[in-house]
């Protein structure tokens, strides 16, 4: 017989498994860890040479936007990038000191990304409060949204003036 917790209300009488941890927990300790900045606060350091990641996926940055001069780096994929001991890492990713800022849509996944670049020794990694969301809700830099799916305009032919004649 396994050891269950409680029952969780609204999981049809399921029973969480004993050391589980909810996801409000688990981002309440990743929070724990992190210095946190408010958008303007992340706008003044990337500006002063923080690398600002965005871990957003490439339709949803489409959709809503992006910051100039982030780098795109989506979550899944982030820890080998910015491993200094990983052979996919990114060339910029090659000392444990780099600070790193990270964002998301609305501050939350980022978090979570965050602590884990910490767990891999990047001591100075933390995220925006708010995401994307607030960052561009203060008017701070941004461009799109781009329609991904927009055809290009076409131009009407130029015909040459002998041809009309």
């Amino acid at each position: 017989m396994t050891n269950l917790r409680e029952p969780v209300d609204g999981c049809r009488g399921a029973q969480a498994p004993a050391g589980s941890r909810s996801i409000d927990e688990i981002l309440a300790a990743a929070r724990v860890r992190l210095r946190r900045l408010e958008p303007e606060a992340g706008h003044l350091a990337a500006r002063a040479g923080a690398v600002l990641v965005d871990i957003r996926p490439a339709a949803q940055r489409a959709a809503t936007g992006a910051i100039p001069g982030a780098l795109p780096v989506e979550r899944n994929v982030l820890e080998w990038r910015f491993d200094p001991r990983s052979s996919a890492r990114l060339p910029l990713a090659d000392r444990y000191d780099l600070p790193v800022i990270v964002f998301c849509q609305e501050g939350y996944t980022s978090s979570l990304a965050a602590a884990a670049l910490q767990e891999i020794g990047l001591h100075r990694a933390t995220d925006i409060v708010g995401g994307f969301v607030a960052w561009r809700g203060l008017g701070l830099p941004a461009f799109g949204p781009t329609d991904v799916y927009a055809q290009p305009e076409t131009v009407p032919p130029v015909i040459p003036r002998r041809a009309l004649t």
